[in-house]
């Protein structure tokens, strides 16, 4: 039957131009009468089709990765389409491109697609790439490792956490200008510098895309805030300030005490007093899927690391997770005052009560 129609068609066009002869067939084509006929054909074969444009292969709304390389044809390009499962039919791709215009419109890049769209959905977000871009956040208090699974559950990267693991891990070359400024000791990892910010990333950006847009936003942030300014008035380097800024970010729940529960800290470091400060415990205990475990008693002096500020004075060698803007403002300015100890008080708001000495902190206990 489709056979016959089309046949059917061909023998109409053939008496078209036999009545209005080739003079009118040119100007109707605008010159080009073989693309004019090969275009009604199609037209032909599209027609009662339309049910099959505006079907899709299921509902799945998930957004996938897919690629149009330079140089490829409509045709190689309703065949990946076919391939990923992201249409039922190829050849009907490029007959509805041919009618509508986009067969020459289609353009190289990367997009996000989706097989609950149509064809002509698809066809048309593929004239143009600009539009895709990838929604990615890091956490305020996430290490290393926890920026690298929420890259692994977002299918619109094309690498892997391990993949961006390889270039911000302890050993990974850093950009040197980004070394520089805040003073990164060689072979130290990026820990504490990937930014916790909302970002809108390019569809082909790479692991080394992704850290340098993450330590930019972290250079950014500092710079535009003035903690430079506060580490260098107060001699020391955005790497050091940053080991404390982090650790205040995994104590503080109510980020307006950062300043203060930094103040306690430096009182602690002016005097030589150990931190003692349980995320640093936490942090080399972290296993995948408990990153941040609760802590026994048995760990203070248990967990054998120099992370461990209950068995080591001073600062631990490196930051243990990424603080976020209120957490370094703290730091770099901390709160001055006469405490020395803090502890959760007795609600359940997130706020800490601050002792001067050990007998005032056991008292504050709500035990």
């Amino acid at each position: 039957m489709k056979f016959f129609r089309i046949l059917a068609g061909l023998l109409m066009i053939l008496a078209l131009v036999g009545i209005i002869g080739v003079l009118g067939l040119l100007l109707i084509s605008n010159g080009n009468p073989v693309d004019f006929v090969q275009t009604q054909i199609v037209r032909l074969r599209i027609s009662g089709r339309e049910a099959d444009l505006v079907s899709t292969v299921n509902q799945d709304q998930t957004p996938r990765r897919f690629t149009v390389s330079s140089g490829d044809t409509p045709r190689q390009i309703g065949i990946n389409l076919l391939n990923d499962g992201l249409i039922n039919d190829a050849d009907l791709f490029v007959d509805y491109v041919r009618i509508a215009d986009y067969d020459t419109e289609l353009e190289a890049g990367t997009y996000f697609l989706r097989s609950s769209q149509t064809i002509p959905e698809i066809a048309k977000i593929l004239t143009d790439s600009r539009g895709s871009s990838i929604p990615f956040r890091v956490i305020e208090g996430w290490r290393i490792e926890q920026v690298a699974e929420s890259i692994d559950s977002n299918p619109l990267f094309g690498f892997s956490g391990a993949e961006f693991l390889t270039v911000v891990n302890a050993g990974a070359r850093p950009d040197p200008l980004f070394a520089q400024q805040v003073g990164l000791p060689a072979g130290a990892s990026h820990e504490g510098f990937l930014f916790p910010n909302g970002y809108s990333l390019p569809p082909d950006i790479t692991p080394e895309g992704l850290r340098q847009a993450l330590t930019d936003e972290y250079i950014a942030q500092v710079t535009n805030n003035g903690i430079t300014t506060a580490a260098l008035t107060r001699g020391v380097s955005l790497y050091q300030l940053t080991i404390l800024a982090s650790i205040v970010q995994r104590e503080a729940v109510q980020m307006e005490e950062s300043p203060l529960i930094a103040g306690v800290y430096q009182n602690r470091l002016d005097i030589g007093m150990k931190l003692d400060a349980d995320p640093t415990v936490q942090y080399p205990l972290g296993q995948p899927g408990d990153w941040w475990a609760r802590i026994t008693q048995a760990d203070y002096s248990g967990v054998q690391s120099r992370y461990n500020t209950y068995l080591y004075t001073g600062l631990p060698p490196g930051p243990i997770a990424s603080p976020g803007l209120a957490a370094l403002s703290g730091a770099a300015t901390p709160e001055s005052s006469p405490y020395f100890y803090f502890q959760a008080d007795c609600s359940v708001n997130g706020y800490h009560k601050f002792a001067e000495t050990y007998a005032e902190h056991l008292a504050n206990s709500c035990f």
